[in-house]
């Protein structure tokens, strides 16, 4: 039987923190933990870039440092260009502290975002479509796909207001979009899947990202996405042109991007079938 996975020790102050950080999920570079602000009722984010023991002190220092620190600049742009993002709550770009002398990684806290991944909310979408579709007349069935249509046209607006911002997340899935739980008093959705699409569309995981205003980078960043919800959400691919509409209708740049982005989809093609 394979031990239990028990991640590196939290840095100073979250290795005295009350409740303790909850490990949400792990990766090959970063760990996501929820805890708390310095408001114990108020949640956050925070992501722990731990510090390498393969590689070379100085130089895994210095890869942890610009990694985390272009991650919260993105991230801070973006909330100043009014792109929905996590804000950044605090940073700790030094290493210092930890339960060991020299722990050597860096960690950042962001704001808690409260709601579903996208990811999440299309698979279970599509499952039950999968077992009843069947069972809705016509007008139901455009119900439905309308709502699909919706979502991804406001996924593509909201990375048009990326791209605008001059910056390419890097990793484009239905894992790295949530959607922000709606105020109260907001009327709900009436569906019959029992899956509410309502909610501002959320950029998250930054942990790739950088500046850039080429339209071969934002192309990439679309192709990514594209080829994420073709091999995912294969009941929701065929709406993928609301995406694209979303984004054309965002920001003055994407009828390059886009056109760029037909580039981008042959040398896939091309790829695909050279294997």
């Amino acid at each position: 039987m394979a031990d239990e996975y028990k991640p590196p020790a939290l840095p100073a102050p979250f290795n005295n923190t009350r409740p303790a950080p909850e490990l949400l999920t792990q990766g090959a570079e970063a760990h996501l933990y929820k805890t708390v602000s310095l408001d114990p009722s108020i949640p956050a984010a925070l992501k722990v870039r731990p510090s390498k023991p393969y590689r070379h002190p100085i130089l895994d220092r210095r890869l942890t440092r610009q990694r985390i620190i272009q991650e919260a600049r993105c991230l801070s742009k973006l909330v100043r260009e009014g792109v929905s993002v996590p804000a950044v709550l605090a940073l700790d770009w030094e290493g210092q502290g930890g339960d060991e002398a020299g722990w050597g990684g860096a960690w950042l806290m962001m704001e808690w975002i409260n709601g579903p991944v996208v990811r999440v909310v299309l698979e279970q979408w599509e499952a039950w479509m999968k077992k009843n579709a069947s069972s809705l007349d016509a007008a139901q069935l455009e119900q439905e796909n309308s709502r699909v249509r919706d979502l991804l046209r406001r996924i593509g607006k909201t990375l048009g207001g990326l791209h605008k911002a001059g910056v390419v997340h890097g990793d484009l899935t239905t894992s790295n979009l949530m959607l922000r739980l709606p105020t109260e008093g907001t009327e709900s959705e009436t569906s019959p899947t029992g899956v509410s699409m309502q909610g501002e569309v959320v950029l998250i995981d930054f942990g790739l990202a950088s500046q850039s205003a080429q339209d071969e980078d934002r192309a990439v960043d679309l192709y990514v996405l594209e080829r994420a919800i073709g091999s995912t959400h294969p009941r929701s691919e065929p709406f993928m042109e609301e995406l694209v509409h979303g984004y054309r209708e965002s920001h003055r740049g994407a009828v390059s991007t886009l056109k760029r982005l037909e580039d981008v989809r042959m040398r896939g093609r091309k790829r695909s079938m050279i294997g």
